[in-house]
């Protein structure tokens, strides 16, 4: 009796810490305006708490064979200030060529502040000793004890690499051998990239320094690492930092502004695809007023198997509203994109879940630029043609067995 209770009051302190603490969005305001109109961008701007930052260049890069080479080109090239905010750092080829750049730089005086999530990062002592020895600081984000099980299951998702302040990269990618080469197989990652450089690479850098300043209790602070920026190009970026903390949820706050304002296409790259109930109506909602909804999720090669039988079981209701899926193929499809009516984009780390909108540190740069929505745009219509689209027939044919692991799934939906 007392060993029953004793297991009982375990499980209920853990679920009580473990669970998140939201309250769900409603966005019930139906707009008149477009992706397109200044009112889009002042809405996104004051529900986020971002602003638009203007004067700046932006760069996509598709898979580990474009971005790992700029990003170390990127680290090579530092004068003053390299950090890094980054939940995936694992040992392999991948992470031994960064941590070697890491290295390299710090021994020219460069100062180098790592800042590695304690869950996501798994580094050998290999790595540690090549870090050590050149001077870097690294440094985990909210390792985990049992006093910090309130906050254990806060985490930095965020994938940031600043240069001088001044370069700023972030995307779907980790630092991992699993992004490299091109995704022509399932041992190669599809993923996208974008480089900033511009006054807009301020706000990534300020949302590592705060981070930093949380773990280390060390304040950045000059020129090395937040100079004056002049413009560097002609795009207009908005940098949204998400973080469970502020309880502004604003990665949630974005994705809602856009599905909403969407008039007609609205296009989304995202391997775990698991919005809750008011994300779902309006993705109904948009198809009725004759928006085009095309989502892309990872198919067969997928490393979550929670996460995919929740995606799973939410086909139905999004296939009966109008939503086309499509399952990415070849590998496992990781970017994290979404396109708006050819006006507006996203790219960064957020997943479209409750770990992603209601539990982790995100970024996520958007823009409005003709040629770079566009880019995007022929980027998921390439990717498009290497899916298999899911048919509603096929969805409700699946087997008891099928249905059973959806059912079993759900009981984690909102920690996934």
């Amino acid at each position: 009796m007392w060993g029953t209770a004793v297991i009982a009051a375990a499980v209920s302190f853990v679920c009580y810490h473990l669970s998140p603490n939201r309250q769900p969005a409603l966005y019930v305001l139906e707009p008149t305006f477009e992706t397109a109109s200044a009112e889009f961008r002042s809405t996104m701007a004051g529900m986020t708490g971002m602003p638009w930052v203007e004067g700046n260049r932006v760069t996509i890069y598709n898979n580990g064979d474009e971005f790992y080479p700029a990003m170390l080109d990127a680290i090579e090239s530092a004068q003053h200030s390299v950090t890094m905010e980054q939940f995936v750092f694992w040992d392999g080829l991948v992470g031994r060529r960064f941590a070697e750049a890491f290295a390299e730089r710090s021994h020219q005086g460069v100062s180098v502040k790592l800042l590695v999530d304690a869950v996501g990062g798994t580094l050998s002592d290999e790595i540690f000793c090549i870090l050590e020895a050149e001077g870097c600081q690294l440094a985990w984000f909210r390792p985990i004890e049992w006093y910090t099980l309130n906050r254990a299951n806060f985490r930095t998702h965020r994938k940031s690499l600043i240069i001088d302040g001044r370069c700023a990269f972030t995307g779907g990618a980790g630092l991992a051998d699993h992004w490299l080469g091109s995704a022509i197989d399932g041992s190669e990652w599809r993923d996208i990239q974008i480089r900033v450089e511009g006054p807009a690479v301020l706000t990534q850098q300020s949302g590592f320094a705060q981070n930093w300043f949380t773990t280390t209790g060390e304040i950045l602070d000059g020129e090395d690492f937040f100079p004056s920026i002049s413009a560097a190009g002609t795009t207009a970026v908005q940098t949204i930092l998400s973080s469970p903390l502020s309880g502004s949820a604003a990665a949630a706050m974005m994705h809602m502004i856009a599905v909403q304002c969407a008039r007609k296409y609205l296009y989304i790259a995202n391997p775990y695809f698991i919005p809750g109930p008011v994300v779902v109506s309006m993705l109904a909602n948009a198809c009725r007023r004759g928006v085009s909804v095309k989502l892309m999720v990872a198919g067969r090669h997928n490393d979550t198997w929670w996460a995919r039988q929740n995606s799973l079981r939410l086909y139905g209701q999004l296939m009966e509203a109008g939503v086309e899926i499509y399952e990415y193929q070849p590998t496992m499809l990781h970017q994290k994109t979404m396109i708006v009516d050819g006006a507006w984009a996203t790219v960064g780390t957020a997943n479209f879940d409750n770990r992603s909108f209601a539990l982790s540190e995100e970024t996520n740069v958007c823009f409005y630029d003709a040629a770079l929505v566009e880019q995007l745009h022929r980027i998921f219509l390439a990717d498009l043609k290497r899916c298999e689209r899911i048919e509603l027939s096929e969805w409700r044919n699946r087997g008891l067995l099928q249905q059973t692991k959806e059912h079993l799934a759900s009981l984690l939906e909102d920690q996934v």
